[in-house]
């Protein structure tokens, strides 16, 4: 019989739009061309200017790329992401990473940096694995 999922009650998050997992630290965000087409399109410009000005390439793939402070490109000076609607799977999938979901300990580690961890609606295991299973979708 499988072992139980730590998480198998279901885990709480609402973003609280507070730009923590956005910034102050380096890291990849990585995107597709699905991607820069719906963020271009929420700033009001071409994909490839936005990939022309936002985008760098790492290892054969596209990222984000980051401010001299390890911030997004994306997050505004109001500490909210400026295509957040638009926003790329990677982000759209926080915090149900497998790295955050590898351990109580791991969780509990990223959630010290996420006012929104263990707050808000509380998400079912079905709706978390569903979003686990979309991490990294259309990264290749």
């Amino acid at each position: 019989m499988p072992q139980a999922k730590w998480y198998a009650d279901g885990l709480a998050f609402e973003c609280r739009a507070c730009g923590n997992c956005c910034g102050g630290f380096p890291g990849y965000v990585w995107v597709t061309d699905k991607d820069v087409a719906a963020m271009a399109a929420a700033i009001q410009t071409s994909a490839g200017e936005f990939e022309d000005r936002y985008v760098i390439r790492v290892r054969g793939r596209m990222t984000l790329a980051e401010a001299e402070d390890w911030d997004c490109v994306m997050l505004g000076p109001d500490g909210r992401c400026r295509v957040y609607e638009a926003r790329p799977v990677q982000c759209r999938t926080f915090p149900f990473w497998s790295s955050n979901l590898a351990s109580p300990a791991a969780w509990a580690a990223a959630a010290r940096e996420c006012p929104g961890m263990n707050a808000g609606r509380r998400y079912s295991l079905e709706e978390i694995e569903s979003r686990l299973l979309r991490d990294g979708d259309d990264q290749d």
